[in-house]
C-alpha cells in the first residue's frame, strides 16, 4: 500500500525544479508553478501518439465545413485534444518566442483542458517565470520527464500527484491531509463499499454504476474506486462525479478525470455545502473525507437557509451540528444523494473523526442527525482506524458505511469493528502519518465486514514474549495459551441493535421547600396545587431506549431521592455510539506479589552493579 520507490523517484525528480525557482520564487510558491507544469507535460506526453492521427481529422472535416471535435476525440480516444501544430518539444525549439508559442500551445486545447490551465493561473505564472528568464529552464526540465503513460500509468501519475503537493504543502506550511487521502485508507473504504455488490464484481458482466466523492481533492478516491472495480470486472464502467473547493486539487482531479477518459464536465469547482453543483443527481457509490474538525460558519447562511426552509426536503432537515465541526453535514450531504431504494440503492463510506460518534446531548443536532441515520436504518457497519494515518493530523478516524440497500441479515442492525490495531510502522513518516495499513489488514477487516458477525481477536503470547494474533470467529474456540505463555482475548467485531445506542434523556424534579421544610404547592394554572420544583435540585438520567421509563425511574431514583418526579415534558430522545465502550477490556492489576519479587531482582541487579563500580 505504500508509494512506489519508482513514484518516490519521479516525483522527487520533478521537484528539483524548484532548485531553479529559488530566489526568484519564494518555496510556498514553487508549487504553484510545479504542479501546473507537471499536468502540462502528462497531458502532451499521452497525446503525442495519437497526434498525426487527430490532426487529420481536423483538417478532413474542417475542409467541410463539418465541426471537427468529436473526430478527433475518436482518434485520440481521449475526450480532450489538442489542436496545435506544436508539441511542447516544438515549443521549446524556438526560445525567441517562447511566451507567445506556449500560450498558443496551450490556448490550443479542447475547453475542458484548458480550463484546468485556467484554475492554475498558468498565464500568471508563466509570465513571472518570463521575466525571471525562467520559463526556457523550467519547461526544458519538464520536456525531459517522460510522463507518458507508458512509462507512468493512470494509477503511478496519482501518486506522482500526491506526492509533489506533499512537498508543496510542506514547504508552504500548509495541511497536506486537506488535499489527499491515504491509499490504503481509500482502498478500504473502495472495498467496504463494493464488498456486497457481487453483480457489479462478476467478471464479463457489462455493469454501469456512478461514484461521487462531494469532497473530491485530486480524485484520489474515484480513481482508486475505478482501478478496484477494473481489476475484478473489467467489462464494468464507473461514471465518476466529484465537487472540489480548491481550484488547485480541482485543476488536477479534473486532468486525472481527462486522462481517465471520463466525462469532466462532471468535476464541479464550488463549495458543497453552500452551492451543490450536482443538486439533481443521486448515485450508486459515494466516498468522502471531508475536514475534521472545521468550523462551517463561511457556509452558515446558506446552510441554516435549506434547514428551515426545505427541512426533510433538502440535505440538513434532521439537524445541525455544532459551528465548530461541519463534518456531519456532508454525512447529511451523501444521505441526500443516495439513489433511492426502490431504484437500487445506494451504498457510501465517510471518513469521520471520533466526535460525530457521540457529541452533543439529546436533543442537539449531533444527536438528531445520529437519530436520523440510526431510525432510518442507514447505518451498516463503522470502523475503527489505527491511529497516525493521515498527513494533518494523528487522532483517531472511523470509516462509517452507510447504505439503504441493506441485505437481510443486516436490516436493523448496525456493525462496530474495532481495526484500530491493524498497521505497520512506515519506514519514514510523512507529516503526521507514522503508521499504514498492509494489504492484509485490508483483507481482514473486509472479510470481518462481509461475514457480519462477532469476532474477536487472540493475541498469543508465548514464553519468551513472541506475539501472534489470530482472529476466532463466533462459536469458533479459542486457541490454547502455549507452555509458559498466555492468550489475551479482544472483541474485535460487534453486531448491535439500532436501538442499542438510543436512550431517553428524563428530567427528575425535586420540590421546593420553604423555611420549615414543608413543600410549596404551586397556586394558579396547570400547576396549582401541585409541588413546585427546586431547579437546584434539578437532575437528569440517561435510560437505555428499550427500558421503560417509569420501571427505571422506581428502580434507581425513588430509592433515593422518595420525593421526586420525572417531568415528562421535558423527555428526550437520544443517540450516541460510545464506541471505545464497546471495545474495552479490563486488565486486572498484577499480584503485588508479582511486583515486589520483580522490585527485588531488580534492587539486587542495581545493587550488584554499585558494588563492581565500588570495587
Amino acid at each position: 500500500m505504500s508509494i512506489t520507490p519508482r513514484t518516490t523517484s519521479l516525483s522527487s525528480m520533478i521537484w528539483q525544479v524548484a532548485d531553479l525557482l529559488r530566489g526568484d520564487f519564494r518555496p510556498a510558491e514553487y508549487g504553484r508553478v510545479i504542479l501546473p507544469f507537471t499536468v502540462l507535460r502528462r497531458l502532451d506526453a499521452v497525446l503525442i501518439p495519437t497526434r498525426d492521427k487527430v490532426l487529420k481529422e481536423k483538417a478532413k472535416w474542417e475542409s467541410k465545413g463539418i465541426d471537427p471535435m468529436p473526430f478527433m476525440e475518436k482518434a485520440a480516444g481521449l475526450k480532450f485534444v489538442n489542436t496545435s501544430d506544436f508539441t511542447l518539444k516544438d515549443v521549446l525549439g524556438d526560445p525567441d518566442n517562447l511566451t507567445q508559442n506556449l500560450s498558443a500551445y496551450i490556448n490550443a486545447f479542447s475547453p475542458a483542458a484548458r480550463d484546468i490551465f485556467d484554475h492554475f493561473r498558468f498565464t500568471e505564472q508563466t509570465d513571472r517565470l518570463a521575466k525571471a528568464n525562467l520559463l526556457y529552464l523550467v519547461l526544458e526540465k519538464f520536456v525531459s520527464f517522460d510522463l507518458s503513460d507508458k512509462a507512468v500509468d493512470n494509477h503511478q501519475m496519482g501518486q506522482v500527484f500526491e506526492e509533489l503537493i506533499r512537498k508543496f504543502s510542506e514547504a508552504s506550511n500548509e495541511t497536506a491531509g486537506e488535499h489527499f487521502t491515504p491509499r490504503e485508507v481509500i482502498k478500504l473504504m473502495v472495498n467496504l463499499i463494493f464488498a456486497e455488490d457481487d453483480d457489479l464484481l462478476t467478471p464479463g458482466n457489462p455493469a454501469v454504476r456512478t461514484i461521487y466523492d462531494p469532497t473530491a481533492g485530486t480524485g484520489g478516491m474515484l480513481s482508486v474506486a475505478e482501478e478496484f472495480l477494473l481489476d475484478h470486472n473489467p467489462d464494468a464502467r464507473l461514471t465518476m462525479f466529484g465537487q472540489e473547493l480548491n481550484p488547485e486539487s480541482y485543476a488536477i482531479c479534473k486532468a486525472d478525470m481527462l486522462i481517465r477518459n471520463q466525462d469532466v464536465s462532471n468535476i464541479r469547482l464550488g463549495n458543497t455545502l453552500s452551492d451543490d453543483e450536482l443538486a439533481d443527481y443521486k448515485f450508486d457509490y459515494m466516498l468522502s473525507n471531508p475536514p475534521f474538525g472545521v468550523e462551517w460558519k463561511k457556509v452558515e447562511k446558506a446552510v441554516r437557509a435549506e434547514h428551515e426552509k426545505l427541512r426533510y426536503d433538502g440535505r440538513f432537515g434532521p439537524g445541525l451540528p455544532r459551528i465548530s465541526d461541519g463534518s456531519m453535514l456532508f454525512l447529511l450531504h451523501l444521505v441526500h444523494k443516495m439513489r433511492p431504494a426502490k431504484d437500487g440503492g445506494a451504498r457510501f463510506g465517510i471518513v469521520l473523526n471520533g466526535s460525530p460518534l457521540f457529541t452533543g446531548a439529546a436533543g442537539s443536532g449531533e444527536s438528531e442527525i445520529r437519530r436520523f441515520v440510526l431510525e432510518e436504518d442507514l447505518v451498516e457497519a463503522i470502523i475503527a482506524l489505527p491511529t497516525d494515518m493521515f498527513f494533518n493530523t494523528g487522532i483517531a478516524t472511523y470509516v462509517w458505511v452507510l447504505t439503504n440497500r441493506k441485505p437481510k441479515n443486516r436490516k436493523g442492525k448496525v456493525q462496530l469493528i474495532d481495526a484500530s490495531s491493524f498497521w505497520q510502522k512506515m519506514r519514514k513518516s510523512l507529516g503526521s502519518k507514522r503508521k499504514e495499513m498492509g494489504e492484509d489488514d485490508i483483507t481482514l477487516v473486509t472479510r470481518l465486514f462481509r461475514n457480519a458477525q462477532d469476532a474477536q481477536l487472540a493475541t498469543i503470547t508465548t514464553a519468551d514474549g513472541t506475539q501472534t494474533r489470530e482472529v476466532v470467529a463466533k462459536g469458533a474456540e479459542p486457541p490454547a495459551p502455549p507452555e509458559g505463555g498466555k492468550v489475551r482475548l479482544a472483541p474485535l467485531s460487534r453486531i448491535f441493535r439500532n436501538e442499542d445506542f438510543g436512550y431517553q434523556t428524563i428530567t427528575v424534579e425535586r420540590p421546593q421547600r420553604d423555611e420549615d421544610g414543608n413543600i410549596v404547592l404551586g397556586q394558579r394554572g396547570k400547576t396549582k396545587g401541585k409541588p413546585m420544583p427546586d431547579s437546584s435540585l434539578r437532575d437528569t438520567e440517561n435510560v437505555p431506549l428499550n427500558e421503560d421509563i417509569h420501571a427505571y425511574f422506581k428502580r434507581e431514583v425513588l430509592p433515593h431521592t422518595p420525593d421526586a418526579w420525572i417531568d415528562e415534558d421535558k423527555t428526550k430522545i437520544g443517540y450516541e455510539i460510545p464506541f471505545n465502550r464497546y471495545f474495552y477490556v479490563f486488565e486486572p492489576p498484577r499480584p503485588l506479589a508479582e511486583i515486589n519479587a520483580d522490585l527485588k531482582e531488580v534492587t539486587a541487579k542495581i545493587m550488584m552493579m554499585l558494588g563492581e563500580l565500588s570495587a
